[in-house]
């Protein structure tokens, strides 16, 4: 690909991304559906855009992998990454071993020798990094229980890469598919070493990888910083991927496990936001390459050519990795929203699927005429995970996960106290815990059944249970309490919470959490008298910062974000009443910013006698 050919390559895949990724994402369909709609479309069995090359993009895009990987390292600490080596080694080591004995079992049932059936089991075990890491951090879902524990077995098995590509040469049963192993994946520096010599290497680089890290990088980027030229410190991160990338292949490992580890050493720098802000980008087109290049590698002759064979294997492998992964799940403790989404987010084959078979087929493990439906398989797997993520999302966390209680049902409350706490998250715990060092101690309810067993390891009595359960509430004590604090992260369930105890406790006060002004106004739709945005304290003592800094007293910035306060609850309260009735909503709305911007312009014309002692910055200043 020379020349115009190259720049004509190049405009495909850009208008590609430009134009199919909006529109899925508009359509509700994820970024990695639409970059794989856009390589099938463009692939040489619908439009014919992509040919030949495309393998020698998918080699170019498969480098999006491994920076990927690197990132997610820095977003690692190696704090972080002992306290999952539970799942990693536990979770992860369950699912590749189950996996693999399963499916080498079933390939073995079906006519194969034991050497290939190991082999299939192996490869298939494996599922997509880059699918599955992208989907979830699109859906803010990496922080879940399942997301973590999808994080520790995809690391688990990346790192069983390696033995498996140790381990194919001796599964060898003579039918060769390619020139070797020699030409087809290049010689490394260990070739012709003793065993025993060749762990030493390995394990040297990985130790001088993880001691330059910590010692050797942080000067180095210092020095390159202090130039301040951005070009020339995104060239060094760029070399230091590529240049870790490059040895990992010469010494025979996976250069995503060696940038893995550059990235977990280099998570505590000071410049590993830095680093990660000039990867990005790289890594965010890299990786749409790699899904537009999968999307066109399907081979769709193949699949017209033996159909039932292809769907027969895609509906197996995606089947039987559900099934062991929902087992494992259950052992392991994921509650069953969790526990669906692990399996549904885990059940497909992976990138190292493509570069283990084609290794195998060149070392005489599996023929071609064997390994030929199995990439189809793997890779229309990988094409079908967003929407099973999808299904997952709309369909069974709405009806099968809402019917958690059945697994669990929920606790025995027995509640005397004042105050009854719906939502123990990031909002209801500091609201709990005021009230418990103010002397109010609070009932608790959560109905994440993960958070109620995560927070009862730190000593706290939670129950588990759906709050707006009229049977719940009283016997937490809803019959006597003063006061239910909301804090359910879920608009809808905070509304039909209020409005359940607006119908059987009116005696209770109420006091809701609210997203934003929408949930507000529904909120006090519901009969809510108190009810708190929650970002608007932190975005009022912001603002006041940002005042300070610019040269106003503090008293008059104190003063004029006390005012906006006061003057945004009451157009909300107003608003939520008089929208109903309104013809213009957004002219109703100007006139309350208009009132807004009068008010505070009287209150900036005002006495400002009483700023000085507001100013305590020149007490706080030692003296020179």
């Amino acid at each position: 690909m020379h020349g115009e050919d190259f720049f004509l390559q190049a405009f495909m895949y850009l208008a590609a991304t430009v134009v199919a990724v909006p529109v899925a994402k508009r359509l509700g369909l994820g970024s990695v559906l639409g970059y794989l709609i856009a390589g099938v479309l463009m692939g040489p069995y619908v439009l014919g855009l992509i040919g030949a090359e495309g393998q020698d993009v998918m080699h170019f895009a498969e480098f999006g992998v491994v920076m990927m990987l690197f990132v997610v390292g820095l977003e690692l600490e190696p704090s972080l990454l002992w306290r999952l080596r539970g799942p990693i080694l536990g979770l992860g080591g369950a699912q590749v071993f189950g996996t693999t004995a399963l499916v080498a079992a079933l390939a073995f049932f079906v006519g194969t020798s034991w050497q290939v059936a190991l082999a299939i089991g192996m490869i298939l075990a494996l599922s997509s990094t880059a699918i599955v890491l992208q989907t979830l951090n699109e859906k803010g879902l990496m922080k879940t229980h399942a997301g973590q524990s999808a994080f520790a077995v995809l690391l688990f098995q990346d790192i069983a890469v390696i033995p498996m590509l140790a381990l194919m040469p001796l599964l060898a049963t003579g039918h060769v598919g390619g020139e070797g192993h020699e030409s087809g994946q290049g010689a490394t520096f260990l070739s012709g070493l003793p065993s025993w010599m060749s762990t030493l290497v390995v394990l040297g680089v990985m130790g001088t990888l993880i001691g330059g890290g910590r010692f050797l990088l942080a000067p180095l980027f210092r020095f390159i910083a202090k130039a301040r030229l951005r070009e020339t410190f995104t060239a060094a991160a760029l070399l230091l991927v590529i240049g870790i990338a490059l040895l990992m292949t010469k010494i025979g490992l996976s250069p995503a496990l060696g940038t893995f580890v550059a990235g977990v050493v280099l998570a505590t720098s000071e410049y590993r936001h830095e680093l990660e802000a000039e990867i990005e980008p790289f890594k965010g087109l890299l990786l749409g390459l790699f899904f537009i290049a999968v999307g066109a590698s399907i081979d769709f002759g193949l699949v017209q050519s033996q159909p039932s064979t292809i769907l027969g294997l895609v509906g197996a492998l995606m089947l039987v990795k559900f099934a062991v992964l929902t087992l494992l799940a259950r052992i392991f403790k994921l509650g069953m929203d969790q526990n669906m989404l692990f399996s549904f987010s885990l059940a497909q084959g992976g990138e190292f699927c493509f570069v283990l078979f084609s290794f195998a087929s060149q070392n005489g493990v599996i023929p071609e005429s064997v390994s030929g439906p199995l990439v189809a398989s793997v890779a229309l797997s990988m094409a079908l995970t967003p929407l099973m993520m999808m299904f997952n999302e709309r369909v069974v966390q709405r009806r099968f996960g809402t019917q958690e209680s059945e697994v669990r049902p929920p606790d025995e409350v027995h509640g005397d106290n004042q105050v009854i706490v719906a939502g123990f998250g990031r909002v209801g715990q500091v609201v709990a815990r005021l009230l418990g060092s103010a002397g109010f101690e609070s009932t608790v309810l959560e109905i994440d059944s993960d958070q109620v067993d995560l927070v009862r390891k730190y000593g706290r009595r939670v129950y588990y249970g759906d709050a707006s359960r009229v049977d719940l509430l009283r016997s937490a004590g809803a019959d006597k309490a003063k006061l239910l604090v909301i804090a359910i992260d879920n608009e809808e369930k905070a509304k039909q919470l209020a409005l359940e105890v607006r119908a059987h406790f009116p005696h209770l006060a109420i006091v809701a959490r609210a997203r934003g002004r929408g949930d507000a106004y529904d909120l006090y739709d519901a009969g809510v008298e108190h009810v708190y945005r929650e970002t608007l304290d932190s975005s009022l003592r912001m603002g006041v910062a940002a005042l300070r800094i610019l040269g106003m007293r503090a008293y008059r910035a104190h003063r004029t974000a006390r005012s906006f306060r006061r003057h945004d609850e009451r157009v909300v309260r107003e608003t939520a009443r008089e929208r109903h009735g309104a013809e213009d909503l957004f002219t109703l709305m100007r006139g309350k910013s208009e009132d807004l911007a009068r008010v505070l312009k009287e209150e900036h014309e005002s006495d400002p006698s009483r700023e000085e002692g507001w100013d305590d910055e020149p007490l706080r200043t030692p003296k020179l």
